[in-house]
């Protein structure tokens, strides 16, 4: 390998500022602040995906609305693709 053009790989401790929790791993990054830590907003015990607190947001709503509003535009696109199925040179 050559020396000098990898990043340094050491133990640095990471801070949630959502859950308040502290871990210890090995990485890459370096720290923000002058404590030596890497601050995070939200993590994996705290974030509502990760944790089974999540909200499911009801789309159902605006697909019915959107289903509404461009349904007037289909009949008219089928009706004419129906018209140049049936002046084909074939079925004259």
């Amino acid at each position: 390998m050559k020396a000098g053009i990898h990043p340094v790989y050491e133990l640095r401790t990471f801070h949630c500022y959502g859950c308040n929790t502290e871990w210890t791993t090995r990485t890459t990054l370096a720290p923000g602040t002058s404590d030596g830590k890497v601050h995070l907003d939200i993590c994996s015990q705290c974030h509502p995906f990760f944790t089974g607190k999540q909200k499911l947001i009801d789309k159902a709503g605006r697909v019915d609305r959107f289903r509404r509003r461009y349904a007037k535009n289909q009949p008219a696109e089928t009706k004419a693709e129906a018209t140049e199925t049936t002046e084909t040179p074939a079925n004259q």
